[in-house]
């Protein structure tokens, strides 16, 4: 008889959540676990097992990956062998086994090393700081080891001792007495919250926390090239672990001022200059600014306007890498609004000069396609 899908066997869908998996099995497990069906074990016994096998593929990811290619030919279950024995010895015990195995590897998770929380926050920079990299310094508000108790959380003297009520482990067992038997679930200690000691004498400094919230100096080095959005790691400088884990990170991240008169494309720095009608045909050379400083540009006869010129290697150094990018000038041909009657005069005189032969380029130019266009 060929086997049913896994999916199937435990009523859930093919994207269904590892949680979902799992409330699905301990549903079904209840359900047909031969204890509980003494009129038909047999046919109990094996729907469990079923149920078991599915979830034994879908509950480990790499199972349950090769399951999601391949099929059951992907798996290969290993759990029951013919002739398994399901007496669990009651009710009681099969809520031992769906209930405290899961339990457990929370609870000690609870207890062990747990690393601390990382910090965020934004750091203000000037566009030239973003391009040429800085150096500032931070101020943040972070939990450290109480220096009064050592990070024990008790008084000067004292220590931490093991929890009476739970014996150390950071949970209780409760027990209950049903129709079908013993239902006994793990739930935390509530006088140790789990962490399997207590502290009989609080330090008057941390109120036994073993930690206090100090507020600190920690220099950061801004590469050059960052942009707003770009975000610095420092490594251990976020909040105390606990339990002897290792502290969070410090994740700074950058906004760039706007600059007066450059904007930035990539690592390509832009800005637009001015230039007179009569510098733009007779050409000249102009001092222009750039990020480190003045430099001169040379504007050729007749440049035309929105005409662009790149300076190399003076725009914002590559982040992840060697070199810079350019600055880029755009030209923007300024038109007199306000002339003069000699002005004028010497324009139409200009203008019958140079006639409409002046603006002819390559081919029909703009006034025979114009003509083209409108006489066809």
């Amino acid at each position: 008889m060929a086997k049913r899908d896994y999916y199937e066997v435990l009523g859930v869908s093919r994207d269904a959540p590892e949680a979902e998996i799992k409330k699905a099995y301990r549903r079904l497990a209840r359900q047909y676990h031969p204890d509980m069906n003494p009129d038909r074990k047999e046919e109990a016994a094996e729907k469990f097992k079923e149920i078991h096998e599915a979830y034994e593929v879908l509950s480990d990811p790499e199972k349950r990956a090769r399951y999601d290619q391949f099929g059951h030919a992907g798996t290969e279950f290993t759990g029951f062998g013919p002739g398994a024995d399901f007496g669990f010895g009651g009710f009681g015990d099969l809520f031992d086994v769906l209930f405290n195995n899961f339990g457990a590897p929370f609870t000690q998770q609870r207890r062990g090393p747990r690393r601390g929380a990382d910090l965020q926050m934004e750091v203000d920079l000037s566009f030239e700081e973003a391009a040429f990299g800085a150096e500032r310094e931070v101020k943040i508000h972070r939990w450290e080891d109480c220096d009064a108790c050592g990070g024990t959380g008790a008084a000067a003297g004292t220590k931490p001792v093991t929890c009476p009520t739970c014996g150390g482990t950071g949970q209780v067992r409760v027990t209950q007495t049903i129709a079908f038997g013993h239902f006994q679930t793990v739930r935390t200690c509530d006088r140790c919250h789990g962490e399997g000691r207590v502290i009989e004498k609080p330090c008057g400094t941390c109120q036994g926390q073993g930690k206090v919230r100090r507020l600190r100096k920690v220099k950061i080095t801004v590469p050059a090239g960052v942009d707003t959005g770009s975000v610095l790691r420092l490594a251990g400088e976020g909040d105390l672990g606990a339990r002897g884990g290792p502290p969070g990170d410090l994740f700074v991240s950058m906004r760039v001022r706007p600059h007066k008169i450059f904007h930035r494309e990539g690592d390509n720095v832009v800005c637009e200059i001015p230039i007179s009608f009569v510098q733009a045909a007779l050409g000249d050379e102009i001092e222009i600014p750039t990020l480190e400083g003045k430099t001169n540009l040379k504007i050729p006869e007749g440049t035309q306007p929105g005409a662009v010129f790149h300076l190399r290697g003076k725009g914002i150094p590559h982040l992840k890498g060697y070199g810079r990018g350019d600055q880029v000038v755009k030209i923007n041909v300024m038109i007199p609004t306000r002339l003069t009657d000699r002005q004028k005069e010497l324009l139409r005189q200009f203008a019958e000069a140079t006639g409409a032969e002046q603006y002819q380029t390559r081919g029909k130019g703009f006034f025979g396609k114009m003509k083209d266009a409108f006489m066809g």
